[in-house]
């Protein structure tokens, strides 16, 4: 029955795509709201499908997970850690992308105005660089300590 939602949610989001596709090829305008709405209300419709076959038939997909969990020896703990090593990593670069999106921009300009203050602003992008080397720390710590 998931497999069913997942297909269904798939030729969903393959028919908006093409029926966008094909609006913008041919320049048609039209209502946005209507589009979404559609697209919206379809997409709601294939997850309360979801959320009713999964009441009612239970999970299949958490059964496979707890039989190969129990063969390969990992524990609720070491899935947490796991876990957590992944989310310090992956927060750290996201807040890096952001930082050095920012500030990069903002030393791209400020050089352009003044070429002698180069030095200064690369400082500024190497410590906004420097998150995801925290990130990467912590999550050595977590998987090794």
């Amino acid at each position: 029955m998931q497999m069913i939602s997942i297909l269904l949610a798939a030729a969903i989001a393959a028919g908006t795509i093409r029926y966008g596709y094909k609006t913008m090829k041919s320049g048609k305008k039209g209502n946005i709201k209507k589009a979404i709405l559609t697209t919206v209300s379809a997409f709601s419709l294939v997850m309360i499908g979801a959320v009713i076959a999964t009441i009612t038939g239970g999970n299949v997909f958490a059964e496979t997970v707890a039989e190969t969990a129990a063969a390969a020896g990992i524990s609720m703990g070491e899935g947490f850690k796991y876990l957590a090593a992944a989310l310090s990593t992956g927060l750290a670069t996201i807040g890096t992308g952001l930082a050095v999106g920012s500030v990069g921009s903002s030393a791209v300009g400020a050089v352009s105005e003044d070429s002698s203050i180069l030095g200064k602003t690369l400082i500024f992008v190497g410590m906004a660089e420097g998150i995801a080397i925290y990130g990467m720390i912590i999550s050595i710590l977590i998987l090794f300590v």
